[in-house]
């Protein structure tokens, strides 16, 4: 089996301080966090980042700061991920503008939000090809099973190029309560392996609630990656509350245990988030 990556996503887009007191959301708590999530097992992170007022944005500037900040905190082995993400509140041609000023060695899309409509197709299509001749790791967001549907469509008609792609997961997203069951998993695996397995799709997960370790324990052994943090809970195997993303890794860490895959390097987890050969 393949080595394995783990992500941390520390903050996301829609909690505050009111969910958790230690939610990493400037550039610098950021850092202080990727630090700590590093040394903890993490190999990469997934960063959103947040205005004056502590809400989601997509400002390159912002970004590139918060980058910069991880970087110095962390070194050059650890990988940064900067996400697209809508919340509903950006269009197409804002996620498409960060990705071209912010540049970023990886990056998180939901096909469904940079594509809503078939007038969109045309544009995203130029910043795939884009992002596929700067190298740039592009990870492709699927909520749900028909949501890889469309994936592949897209990949066929050759507005996502590429032979080997990446996919996450997130389990729970419409679930009650956004509560994760390990189960989700079977219908998002089947699909891999009807569409060639891993030998064309790199594939991860997350999971929303208090079943997000036992969700990633069931993607590693099934052969994914995982992503872990409080993006998704703030809640250890165990039931206890996190103090801290880090904790959130190390919690993971334990679990896997009876997992025997090493540490993915730069140059895997990169290639897992879709960094074109």
């Amino acid at each position: 089996m393949a080595d394995l990556a783990i992500m941390v996503a520390p903050n996301g887009a829609r909690k505050g301080y009111a969910d958790h007191p230690n939610l990493p959301l400037t550039a610098d708590a950021i850092a202080k966090e990727a630090h700590a999530c590093q040394a903890a097992g993490a190999q990469a992170i997934h960063m959103h980042v947040r205005d004056d007022n502590g809400r989601h944005t997509l400002d390159a500037a912002r970004y590139l700061a918060a980058t910069d900040a991880v970087r110095r905190a962390t070194g050059s082995e650890f990988v940064i991920q900067i996400t697209t993400e809508a919340v509903g509140m950006f269009k197409p041609h804002e996620q498409i503008a960060v990705v071209r000023a912010a540049r970023p060695e990886a990056v998180s899309i939901a096909t469904k939000e940079l594509i809503p409509d078939a007038e969109s197709e045309a544009a995203a299509a130029a910043l795939y090809h884009w992002a596929h001749e700067q190298r740039i790791a592009v990870q492709h967001i699927v909520y749900a099973a028909n949501e890889f549907d469309h994936l592949l469509d897209l990949i066929g008609r050759g507005i996502i190029p590429g032979h080997r792609h990446s996919v996450i997961f997130p389990l729970g997203r419409y679930a009650a309560d956004q509560e994760s069951d390990p189960a989700e998993l079977a219908p998002f695996v089947a699909k891999v392996r009807e569409s060639g397995g891993v030998a064309r799709f790199d594939w991860w997960v997350c999971a929303f609630g208090e079943s997000e370790t036992a969700s990633l324990v069931a993607s590693a052994a099934m052969g994914g990656h995982c992503r872990i943090g409080f993006e998704n809970s703030f809640i250890n195997a165990d039931g206890t509350r996190a103090e801290s993303n880090a904790e959130r890794v190390g919690d993971l860490r334990s679990a896997l245990s009876g997992i025997h895959r090493r540490p993915s390097s730069r140059a895997d987890v990169l290639r897992a988030l879709g960094q074109p050969d």
